[in-house]
């Protein structure tokens, strides 16, 4: 895969894939050569459980206020 491939792969799991670039992934997918195909299936895997790592190791919990705070502010706009 060139770079512009991985980065496309990257964006595809990020979820902020535009329509030029949903049209290259696509490009990519229809392609004859099966191991592009993989590749680039595989880079958008290995990037999505990238981030999912990353969640998972930064996760806090939010402020014990939060939720009466987000329901007051709901209960203060109806």
């Amino acid at each position: 895969m060139n770079e512009r491939q991985v980065d496309l792969a990257h964006t595809v799991a990020l979820g902020s894939i535009d329509d030029v670039d949903r049209h290259e992934v696509q490009e990519l997918l229809d392609t004859e050569d099966p191991a592009l195909r993989t590749g680039f299936r595989r880079e958008v895997q290995r990037t999505e459980d990238a981030l999912a790592t990353l969640a998972e190791l930064t996760a806090t919990p939010p402020p014990a206020g939060l939720r009466t705070l987000v329901l007051a502010a709901i209960a203060a706009d109806s």
